[in-house]
């Protein structure tokens, strides 16, 4: 369960960062709102992660 967790989390993380970086681009929005888009859209992919690993845990226990 760790290592999915591991590779979803760095997918939704890097998928944010590149949404960010390329939103910002391709309406030229300068880079200070680029970055303010990629750390939205990487706690964005937290948040997702969160949820992912909630509803992992609740399917898949690791005690019991």
């Amino acid at each position: 369960l760790a290592s999915v967790a591991i590779l979803v989390g760095v997918e939704l993380v890097g998928a944010g960062w590149a949404a960010g970086w390329a939103l910002g681009g391709l309406f030229q929005l300068g880079d200070t709102i680029s970055q303010i888009l990629e750390v939205l859209f990487v706690l964005l992919g937290l948040a997702a992660l969160f949820y992912f690993m909630r509803a992992a845990l609740r399917a898949e226990p690791i005690r019991g």
